[in-house]
């Protein structure tokens, strides 16, 4: 299975085996900014610009769960690897932190003054790593919810930010064109690519930690031999700005996707890696100074790569066979909320238990209170509340709550303009401060 999402609101779930065909789920009101499976692969999160995130399960069904606690549009959704978290990035500055477990907000991590793109788990969950417009990544430990590290550019901000598959260093996709790798043990940088001519947007690790591909807006991605600190491919295919590309678990395969509204899926011939080996490695990683292996990057200089001519450029319309199949037939899937999760509201409980436990619950990780009996037993008392609460309540009361509903979500749209606001009032201010310093610089040259 595999997922895509797209400016045209629509979230794709493509099956290409046996038979090549799409599920296409609608639900979303605005453009859908990010997409991820869960690690198990029964969940499949979404962020988009209407503010929420749903959580769906990937079948024909559509159910899908609705979070609501962005006051912006959100930009990043991401699962810790042992699907118990998701995190995810908004334009209200903000990260937020949701419990799959029990289908509600958890907490939030504010240090940001500018929009936020990004926010990805370090492989073992101890770690957050978040990029934004205000031109700073920053660390944040998820025990103590407090930001650890801070790395800042005075050129470009980054785009897009994640650990590599050991969790010792990190890749920034930055608007200056650039690509950084900071090693989050000693804070500094360790690789500084220049190999692309326009804005990077994603970057995509191989499972081995050796690789990393890049997706830029000059329409081109890129793949760099890390351990040898150089660009060693360059594939052209799309016809306009890469958005974003991914390795798939075993690193056999990546697809990439941009403003040309193609998905292409590329075969790598790199080492092959058993997924599940991956994730119980990084989740066997107890200390966060382990010492230095082959995964680590060196040397710890600068790579530039202009003018250099030793890669190979690789363009699938003329060098590699098309191998796509006719359009494979869509199935419109019309969603329905199963339940809706804010910050301040616990979620309730869907009709069925074995609903919850089967799809929005994992299993394994379910307590004794949160059991299928007890589970049961709680949604007859909840549907027999909730048949005695429908007969009583009022139809005045109805309008009266969903007239307040209105009215808050006017409130909400009214803080969000005065937030855009206030950072660009805050983008003036530092503007004329630097302006008034440089000014001051000069006279005090003069005299």
């Amino acid at each position: 299975m595999n997922s895509t999402a797209s400016w045209d609101t629509f979230l794709m779930l493509w099956n290409l085996k046996p038979q090549a065909r799409a599920f296409r789920y609608v639900s979303h009101k605005d453009i859908i900014t990010s997409v991820q499976f869960s690690p198990v692969g029964n969940l499949l999160a979404s962020a988009s610009r209407d503010r929420t995130i749903r959580l769906w399960i990937p079948d024909k069904r559509g159910k899908s769960s609705e979070f609501k606690a962005h006051t912006a549009p959100v930009r990043s959704v991401d699962f810790s690897a042992d699907g118990q978290f998701l995190a995810t990035a908004s334009e209200d500055k903000s990260i937020k932190v949701w419990n799959m477990f029990c289908q509600r907000f958890s907490y939030s991590l504010y240090r940001h003054t500018h929009w936020v793109h990004c926010a990805k788990f370090s492989p073992d969950g101890r770690l957050i790593v978040s990029c934004s417009e205000d031109k700073t990544i920053k660390i944040w430990d998820t025990t103590n919810k407090q930001c650890v590290s801070n790395f800042s550019d005075s050129i470009g901000f980054a785009n897009y930010v994640d650990f590599n598959p050991n969790g010792t260093y990190i890749a920034s996709a930055g608007s200056d064109h650039t690509v950084k790798l900071w090693d989050i043990r000693v804070n500094k940088l360790l690789q500084h690519y220049q190999v692309h001519s326009g804005g990077v947007n994603c970057v995509s690790f191989h499972p081995s930690g050796n690789y990393l591909i890049t997706a830029s807006s000059d329409g081109t991605l890129k793949i760099l031999d890390l351990l040898e600190g150089r660009l060693i491919y360059t594939l052209q295919g799309h016809t306009g700005p890469v958005f974003t590309v991914s390795f798939s678990k075993g690193g056999e395969l990546f697809a990439s996707g941009g403003t040309d509204a193609q998905v292409l899926l590329w075969r790598t011939n790199f080492d092959e890696f058993n997924s599940k080996d991956i994730i119980k490695r990084n989740l066997k990683r107890l200390h966060f100074d382990s010492p230095p292996h082959l995964h680590d990057i060196y040397p710890r200089t600068s790579h530039p790569h202009k003018g250099k001519t030793e890669t190979v450029e690789i363009n699938p319309k003329l060098e590699v066979m098309d191998l796509q199949t006719s359009t494979p037939p869509v199935v419109d899937i019309l969603s329905f909320d199963s339940t809706t999760a804010t910050e301040t509201t616990i979620r309730t409980l869907p009709d069925k238990s074995e609903e919850i436990c089967g799809y929005f619950l994992n299993p394994s990780l379910m307590s004794s209170d949160c059991s299928p009996t007890t589970l049961k037993k709680e949604n007859e008392d909840i549907s027999n509340l909730r048949s005695q609460s429908q007969r009583s309540i009022p139809l005045a009361v109805t309008d009266a709550l969903e007239h307040i509903m209105e009215q808050l979500n006017v409130l909400t749209q009214t803080v969000s303009i005065l937030e855009q606001r206030l950072t660009l009032t805050e983008d003036k201010l530092k503007d004329c401060l630097e302006n008034q310093q440089k000014l001051f610089n000069a006279i005090h040259q003069k005299s």
